[in-house]
C-alpha cells in the first residue's frame, strides 16, 4: 500500500522575498518605484507628502487582512457591490386567483343519515352515549389512573399545564 503525503497549510502563501510574500513585495515595490520616479519630477515637500500617503496605502494593501481576506480583495468586492445594481423585494404583490367549487351541499349527509349504513359505528356511538363504564381497548378507565402520576406546572409564560410525571429512579 502506497502512502501519499497530504499538503498542509495550503491557505498560507509562500514567502518569496525574505519575510514577504510575492503579493506583499509587489505592493511595496510598486509604491517605492512610483515614489522614486516622483522624486525627480516634483518638489521635495510635495514628494514627501505623496510618498507618505502612497507608502501608507501600500502598507495597508500588503499587510491588512479583514476576516481572513486580504484588503485588496475586500476593496474589489466593495467596489463590485457599489457598482452592481441591487433589487430588494420584501414582499411580492399578491395575485388574485378565482377558484369555482362545485356545489356539494346535496352530496353531504348528516350523521344520523350515515349511521344506518355503518352498523359498527352506530353501535359504538350508542355505547359511548349510554355506557357508564369505559369501552375495552378504546378508553382508559380514569378511575384506575392515580392523580400522583400527573403534575400541574407553570411555564415561563405563566400558562399552567398538566403533564405526566415520570421518575427515572
Amino acid at each position: 500500500m502506497a502512502q501519499f503525503q497530504i499538503p498542509q497549510f495550503i491557505d498560507i502563501e509562500s514567502k518569496i522575498v525574505g519575510p514577504l510574500t510575492l503579493r506583499q513585495f509587489l505592493y511595496l515595490a510598486g509604491a517605492g518605484g512610483i515614489s522614486f520616479i516622483l522624486f525627480f519630477l516634483i518638489k521635495t515637500w510635495l514628494w514627501f507628502l505623496i510618498t507618505t500617503f502612497l507608502g501608507g496605502i501600500a502598507l495597508a494593501l500588503a499587510f491588512i487582512k479583514f476576516n481572513g481576506q486580504h484588503l485588496p480583495k475586500m476593496v474589489w468586492l466593495a467596489l463590485f457591490f457599489l457598482w452592481k445594481p441591487r433589487v430588494y423585494s420584501w414582499q411580492t404583490e399578491p395575485t388574485e386567483k378565482t377558484i369555482t367549487l362545485p356545489d356539494i351541499k346535496e352530496q353531504r349527509k348528516t350523521l344520523k343519515e350515515m349511521l344506518p349504513e355503518m352498523p359498527n359505528v352506530k353501535k359504538l356511538w350508542q355505547d359511548l352515549l349510554t355506557s357508564k363504564s369505559p369501552i375495552l381497548k378504546r378508553e382508559k378507565p380514569w378511575s384506575k389512573i392515580s392523580s400522583a402520576q400527573f403534575q400541574v406546572f407553570r411555564k415561563l409564560t405563566g400558562q399552567k399545564e398538566v403533564a405526566k410525571r415520570v421518575d427515572y429512579r
